[in-house]
């Protein structure tokens, strides 16, 4: 006699590649009309699952957990962030939590590299102005920006994209530093070309750009708060394509405002959706929608990484991407 096969229930809607393959696997409920669902929503999912796979758009915290009954036994996250998830009370209600780790590393990595190039290029006001049809032709002193060869790059967060960012810094001929909780082995940073720098204050108050790609954890809240970023140079950029909880948006918003920083590139926010109006006028940010991972080739292997970790705890073995509160 076959086994019943497992009720996964997905919280948004995925590529049809990856939602038509899960309905061969198992008894799939979809949501149909995208949009996020609300608190009642997520309790009925988790309470008719035996395997939730939410995004980060959904907020699992305890309250929620407490809710969920004795049914749901995996979270497998569409997603390599897990901070909306709280793994600890998860785990302890005996319910496993796996994520995406790896499949977006290269896809952030060139939207940072775009933000940097963006900001310091002035790529935004360069568009606005054709769009307008204001544009009255080549100057010598018209739309100036900076050169980024030869610029100290601060990379906040050494892991897989802080790398892959090192990388593409090289090319383009910017001197690369960071600052991580562990340094790196020395044969990684030669072939970085990275510099390490044990001291995050010290770092930041000698770079041209900062990139923050580091996770947020309750020890990385805030980690740019607004008496490190005041150490930063007046001339200097702040680039994030990480979690917006890192960075005091407010502290930043002031400073931009009052000429004390040059500019930021956006595309993670502390509020989600609510973006600072004042943030969103200057002319010298760019703010992007959260698009870093938007790729189609991204989005299926995030899919696929999904699917195998349901597979793998289906057939009664540890999900390859398991994720426990001690790595967060």
């Amino acid at each position: 006699m076959s086994k019943s096969r497992l009720t996964v229930v997905v919280t948004r809607r995925l590529p049809e590649a990856v939602e038509a393959r899960m309905g061969e696997l198992f008894d799939v409920r979809l949501n149909p009309d995208d949009a996020p669902m609300d608190r009642a929503a997520l309790v009925a999912a988790m309470q008719g699952a035996d395997v939730l796979v939410p995004t980060i758009t959904d907020r699992i915290d305890a309250g929620l957990l407490g809710q969920a009954g004795d049914r749901l036994k995996l979270i497998a996250n569409y997603g390599a962030g897990v901070d909306h998830i709280d793994v600890a009370t998860a785990r302890q209600r005996g319910i496993l939590v796996s994520n995406t780790p790896g499949v977006l590393t290269e896809d952030t990595a060139d939207m940072t590299m775009a933000l940097i190039l963006a900001v310091t290029r002035r790529i935004p006001e360069g568009l606005a102005l054709m769009q307008t049809g204001d544009w009255a032709g080549w100057a010598p002193t018209a739309m100036l920006g900076g050169r980024i060869a030869g610029r100290r790059l601060g990379i906040l967060g050494m892991g897989r994209i802080g790398q892959a960012v090192a990388r593409r810094a090289n090319a383009f001929g910017m001197q690369v530093h960071y600052h991580n909780r562990r340094r790196l082995r020395g044969e990684v940073e030669e072939e970085l070309g990275a510099t390490w720098w044990e001291s995050l204050d010290q770092m930041v108050a000698r770079m041209d750009v900062i990139s923050v790609n580091c996770p947020h954890t309750p020890a990385t809240f805030h980690l740019m708060n607004a008496r490190r970023l005041k150490l930063m140079k007046a001339s200097a950029v702040l680039v994030n394509t990480s979690r917006g909880e890192v960075v005091d948006e407010n502290a930043l918003t002031r400073m931009l405002r009052a000429g004390e920083l040059a500019g930021a590139g956006l595309d993670v926010y502390g509020n989600g959706t609510d973006v600072n109006p004042r943030l969103r006028a200057l002319p010298n940010v760019v703010l992007l929608p959260h698009m870093g991972s938007a790729t189609r080739e991204g989005r299926l292997e995030m899919g696929e990484k999904v699917i195998i970790n349901i597979k793998t705890f289906d057939d009664g073995h540890r999900p390859p991407d398991l994720v426990v509160p001690s790595m967060i």
